[in-house]
């Protein structure tokens, strides 16, 4: 009986014991759930933190790779575009010596524009655009009104560069004989401009900006060798008709037309905030803007002398197509490396500060997520339809781009750096003895600035008038061959 009371009460603590261990198991179990979870969201906090610091350190080593040598590159591909086989048709309305002192004078002197901006950079390294810059002279006012003009004037410049595209093409298949519509190859270059726009990173574009560089040495050359046959055959170069002095009965609007062709050709500045934001060692601009300018002014003086003098007075703009028509077909052939790559780095410009803005407190801005490449891709296609649209839709776009360059271009590279000099980087009194050189130099570019800002803007108004009364304005989304 003992061993019968034994066993129940065994049995009975064993299922109290049982029951004590299921219940322990189930507290813990409940427990247990409780405390992984607390710690997955806890780790999930972790890695989000980790994770955007990650991605932000990746965004800033990505975003700051950019050397000066690299810098002149950029540079170069914004600034050296086939504008300057217009130059030639300038030097033939200034003549041979004022055309030469023109470009050389404007040259040196958005060189020192252009070191101006980039010591406004080194003081204040938060402004990554030149709209930033407007926050820094007039407060809210001028970052909206500057980011305003900045906007519109690369966007009207993406337009130029997909016209362009279309009239090089149009020129390469000679459209006249074929009748293939010019929307066909507008819309070509729009898609080869949003192509080349889509790397965010103007490190990843200076790749590009070799081939640029080569493809426009190689035109301007090309169109250079031609044309000097083409004198020298027939009616010899001592026949050639150009002259040392202005044509004869020239108006304003025509002299200010060719001189505000040769200040566009110089209007480097416009990007150089959005460039320098990238550099590694931002001190190092003055390298890459004295080789940028020095071999500007080489190119465009020698470009727009030697072409004057082996062609005369009626060099044609751009000067390609001087050259004869097979030469030019070659020429353009050669030359379509700049339109697209040069008036791609627009969009990524412009798209830049537009993204920039718009995720200024997020990892997005970075373009390093998945949320951050479809935001940009989008915004890329935007504003490359948005400049295909204006280009094809305003049948005197070619005008209104003088004119905004006009109002814009004269302010972004002559008369704000000198603005910025006197509020921002004037150490003393403006005529101290240590002061009176940059003085000089602000005061004259400030003039220059505005003076292009006045006449440019008249000037081209008059055109525009001018093609009007002629019958010389297009139509609209035209099929007709351009240029």
């Amino acid at each position: 009986m003992s061993n019968t009371v034994e066993k129940h009460d065994g049995a009975a603590l064993d299922k109290t014991m049982s029951k004590t261990k299921v219940d322990s198991s189930q507290d813990n179990s409940v427990m247990g759930n409780e405390i992984y979870g607390e710690t997955a969201e806890y780790d999930d906090n972790i890695s989000r933190a980790d994770l955007e610091k990650q991605k932000t350190a990746q965004g800033e080593a990505h975003f700051h790779r950019l050397g000066w040598k690299r810098l002149t590159i950029i540079l170069i591909v914004e600034a050296i575009a086939l504008g300057s086989l217009s130059l030639p048709k300038a030097f033939a309305t200034l003549g041979m010596v004022a055309g030469t002192i023109v470009s050389v004078g404007l040259g040196l002197l958005a060189i020192y524009t252009s070191d101006v901006v980039g010591q406004v950079k080194l003081k204040f390294p938060e402004a990554a655009h030149y709209a930033d810059a407007g926050r820094l002279i007039a407060g809210r006012f001028g970052y909206e009104l500057i980011g305003a003009m900045f906007v519109l004037q690369l966007v009207f410049l993406v337009g130029s560069h997909c016209l362009t595209g279309t009239i090089a093409f149009g020129t390469i298949v000679d459209i006249k004989s074929t009748g293939t519509c010019s929307l066909v190859f507008g819309g070509v270059s729009a898609v080869i401009l949003l192509i080349l726009a889509i790397p965010p990173s103007f490190a990843e574009v200076a790749i590009l900006g070799y081939i640029d560089f080569v493809s426009i040495v190689v035109a301007i050359g090309l169109t250079i060798i031609a044309t000097g046959i083409e004198a020298a055959k027939s009616p010899g170069l001592h026949n050639v008709a150009w002259s040392a002095w202005p044509k004869e009965d020239l108006s304003f609007a025509d002299a200010f037309i060719a001189i505000t062709g040769i200040v566009f050709a110089y209007s480097f500045s416009i990007c150089q905030f959005s460039f320098m934001d990238e550099m590694h060692t931002p001190a190092d601009y003055k390298k890459s803007i004295w080789a940028l300018g020095l071999i500007e002014i080489c190119i465009y003086t020698m470009t727009g002398a030697l072409i004057y003098a082996f062609v005369g007075p009626d060099v044609k703009s751009p000067a390609l197509l001087s050259a004869g028509t097979t030469v030019s077909r070659i020429a353009f052939g050669i030359a379509l490396p700049v339109i697209f790559i040069s008036g791609s780095i627009n969009t990524t410009v412009v798209g830049r500060y537009i993204h920039g803005r718009v995720y200024k407190n997020s990892i997005i801005r970075y373009i390093n997520t998945p949320q951050g490449w479809a935001t940009w891709l989008g915004l890329v296609f935007i504003l490359t339809v948005i400049a295909f649209v204006i280009a094809e839709a305003i049948p005197f776009f070619s005008d209104l781009l003088s004119i905004s360059s006009s109002l814009f271009v004269s302010g972004f590279t002559y008369y704000f750096p000198p603005i910025f000099w006197y509020m921002l980087l004037r150490e003393g009194p403006v005529w101290a003895p240590h002061n009176r050189v940059k003085a000089v130099l602000n005061l004259l570019a400030f003039i220059v600035g505005i003076v292009v800002l006045v006449g440019g803007t008249y000037s081209s108004i008059v055109d525009i008038m001018h093609n009007y009364r002629d019958g010389n304005v297009g139509s609209v989304f035209t099929c007709k061959p351009i240029g």
